[in-house]
């Protein structure tokens, strides 16, 4: 997944944005509104089990989880403490690009006898990622549309929250996904809307990238327009990058002005150190000495933030770089080192 880190210029102007747009805070956003960029307070997070208001679903077996009790097994006490900060908070699921619904409804299920809303993330598109790291996706439009109508299917009558298609959006902005398979791609997503909307109880949020991508949200106004983000509840900024609380928000609030007004969430499953400096092309790829952001939380005190969440689930792999796996497998030293340096963005 390809997210380039902004350069200096583009960070200090929106930097400058986030002073002027007033964005409130509240639980879940940032304590402090008037911090300067890039200073960081101790997060929720770091206190261990104690848990932030939110409505979103615990997977108790997650690879997080399961990791806490291999540990606990094996004498490492302090370590599995340290990951429970990761194992405790609700993170979403990736369901499978063969057969989504098997992960769907275990998710979903899950939740549902809780009285929790899943969050799901559906990643399939054709062509999808360029053919980097997470390259793959559907082998055409039509195998597309019916992976999508399980996955819909599989949620039922059950409340989830849906990101739809991480990257899909700002790679066309970026030029690397080619002109030929554009028009198929906003159809595509269009469709997709429409009939996730069609289960009772579903959001569902467009990806539209990160600041450091695409720094002129203008840009990809039109690309959500024809992608049909009116007929969705907004758009999901962030996902599996490590832009600031401060920054994304301030980019959120100028897209959705762009847009209509449409609300949007953001990812802070590993922003609390923000990005790694310098402007290196594989920044975005298993950065060292990240640390998680902001707990998951429904209640953010933004009237155009509805949630902050933790899309990409900390200790996946971004790629083999710098020594991980392949993309989205645990790794669970790098998810250590996450929980260690869990910071407030």
């Amino acid at each position: 997944m390809h997210r380039l880190l902004p350069t200096f210029t583009a960070l200090t102007a929106l930097t400058a944005l986030a002073l002027t747009t007033g964005c409130s805070s509240g639980p879940g956003a940032e304590a402090g509104a008037a911090r300067p960029e890039g200073a960081a307070a101790t997060s929720p997070a770091a206190e261990g089990s104690k848990a932030p208001p939110s409505t979103f679903w615990v997977d108790p077996d997650s690879p997080a989880a399961r990791q806490v009790e291999e540990w606990r097994r094996e004498g490492r006490e302090r370590d599995a403490e340290a990951l429970r900060r990761i194992s405790e908070r609700p993170m979403a699921i990736w369901p499978a690009g063969d057969d989504p619904a098997s992960d769907v409804r275990a998710a979903t299920e899950g939740a549902a006898k809780e009285g929790r809303t899943a969050v799901l993330v559906a990643y399939n598109i054709p062509h999808r990622d360029c053919g980097q790291h997470s390259a793959g996706g559907a082998g055409s439009a039509e195998a597309y549309r019916g992976w999508v109508d399980s996955f819909a299917e599989a949620i039922g009558d059950a409340p989830a929250l849906v990101i739809l298609e991480p990257d899909a959006i700002p790679h066309i902005v970026d030029g690397c996904t080619p002109q030929e398979y554009h028009a198929d791609r906003y159809q595509l997503l269009s469709e997709a809307i429409q009939r996730f909307k069609r289960q009772p109880d579903v959001k569902v949020y467009l990806d539209a990238g990160n600041p450091g991508w695409i720094t002129d949200p203008h840009k990809l106004s039109e690309p959500l327009r024809q992608a049909g983000v009116a007929r969705a509840d907004g758009f999901s900024l962030n996902v599996s990058n490590f832009q600031s609380d401060r920054t994304t928000k301030a980019y959120g609030h100028t897209l959705s002005a762009a847009v209509g007004g449409k609300h949007f969430v953001m990812d802070t499953s590993r922003n609390g150190r923000g990005p790694l400096a310098g402007d290196r092309q594989d920044a975005w790829c298993n950065p060292p000495g990240r640390g998680l952001g902001t707990p998951p939380t429904d209640r953010t005190d933004d009237p155009l933030l509805d949630a902050v969440l933790w899309i990409k689930r900390p200790g996946d792999s971004d790629g083999p770089c710098r020594g991980g796996p392949e993309a989205g497998q645990w790794w669970p030293d790098y998810a250590l080192g996450l929980a260690r340096n869990a910071k407030e963005a």
